[in-house]
């Protein structure tokens, strides 16, 4: 269990980062600010004695002299406060680009990067990494994946007007790498890409968009199809439940239609829960958890991994609804009636006890475990 430091916490990546941490059960990383990066006493104090300094900060978007200047300085930053530290680092890991020397303001200013942090002195561990996409990227930043995503949530069609192949890992994947974990869980440290034209990555995301408007689950077929459809998840959360469930009802009783899934794996259970009585307080890396309650009343809440933000939804039998568990929200369903509740879940994937992708985590936070808030 390695102590980490950690630049750019509050990004893309560094999010990623730190619910894969939070997953894993090793200490919060210590997080170096941008403030702290212009002291580098600062910075000094907080790598000093770390086993690992992930530097995930940089500029990825905006005029290309401000782009190249900001990846130099906060590498020259950075350097600088490695240098002051009273007991150096283990090692530094470089979040890089493959773009980078390639001759943009962008690219060579990456590589430029990597010969500053070389030159502190310390073994650096320069990771090339190639584009990311995953839940809760930034549209018209951090991918085509969450712009498309984002456009699909609001309503809109992608528009592709130059199709070429991309080179898509998952940013958990990246995530792993970075931190220095072995295969074995949802993640994989090899970060394997998957390549594909924009043209049938926009078609993929539209068919995924439009099969689970209706409230169905289209085919995931494979690890990058689960976690497409988990990115697309991200951005129609909350907004987009609960999902209704027509019920057709005869003088023999009712029926809903709770799962129509096209393809893939899955697993379908039920269970029963007293009043007043609490199931989950967990949170899923890659898996896709769909909740009904057929009988009784229940408040189903939901709150993101480094959040403190708590959301709720009270759902009835008497009305059945969908809530799918977005995925690194930790969340629980509460009994709050007077009768036994029935609850069917759905999972996509068979429950693998040596793999169970299942993180504890509480929804409510206690007054003495705050949220910390990367700047």
């Amino acid at each position: 269990m390695l102590r980490l430091a950690v630049t750019g916490a509050g990004g893309f990546l560094g999010w990623h980062v730190r619910v894969l941490l939070r997953a894993l059960g090793w200490p919060a990383p210590g997080v170096i600010t941008r403030a702290d990066l212009a002291d580098p006493e600062a910075v000094a104090a907080k790598v000093s004695g770390v086993d690992r300094v992930l530097h995930l900060a940089g500029v990825n978007r905006g005029e290309p002299a401000s782009v190249a200047a900001g990846n130099i300085q906060l590498a020259v930053q950075l350097a600088e406060g490695l240098r002051q530290a009273a007991v150096p680092p283990g090692s530094v890991v470089f979040a890089n680009s493959v773009q980078a020397g390639n001759g943009t303001p962008y690219g060579d200013s990456k590589a430029t990067a990597a010969g500053i942090l070389a030159d502190s002195g310390l073994p650096v561990d320069d990771v090339l990494l190639p584009n990311l996409y995953g839940e809760h990227g930034r549209p018209h930043y951090n991918s085509a994946v969450a712009t498309f995503c984002r456009l699909l949530a609001e309503g809109g069609r992608p528009e592709v007007h130059a199709d070429r192949e991309l080179s898509l890992v998952h940013v958990a994947d990246a995530a792993s790498r970075l931190i220095g974990m072995p295969a074995g869980g949802s993640w994989d440290p090899t970060m394997p890409a998957l390549r594909i034209g924009v043209k049938d990555l926009a078609d993929g995301l539209t068919g995924f968009a439009a099969t689970y408007r209706t409230g169905e689950l289209p085919p995931l077929l494979n690890r990058h199809d689960v976690r497409l459809f988990n990115t697309y998840r991200s951005h129609c959360f909350p907004a987009h439940y609960p999902l209704a469930l027509p019920t057709r009802s005869d003088n023999r009783g009712a029926l809903v239609e709770t799962v129509k899934a096209h393809g893939g794996a899955g697993q379908t259970f039920c269970s029963t829960t007293r009043p007043g009585i609490t199931r989950g307080e967990h949170f899923h890396l890659a898996k896709v958890e769909r909740f009904v309650v057929l009988r009784g009343s229940a408040e189903i809440s939901l709150r993101r991994v480094g959040d403190s933000e708590v959301l709720r939804f009270p759902v009835s039998g008497d009305q059945p609804v969908v809530i799918d568990m977005p995925t690194m929200w930790a969340h629980n369903i509460t009994n709050t009636g007077v009768d036994e509740l029935l609850t069917l879940f759905w999972t996509n994937e068979l429950f693998d006890p040596a793999r169970p992708d299942t993180w504890p985590e509480p929804v409510e936070l206690s007054p003495a475990t705050p949220v910390p808030v990367p700047a």
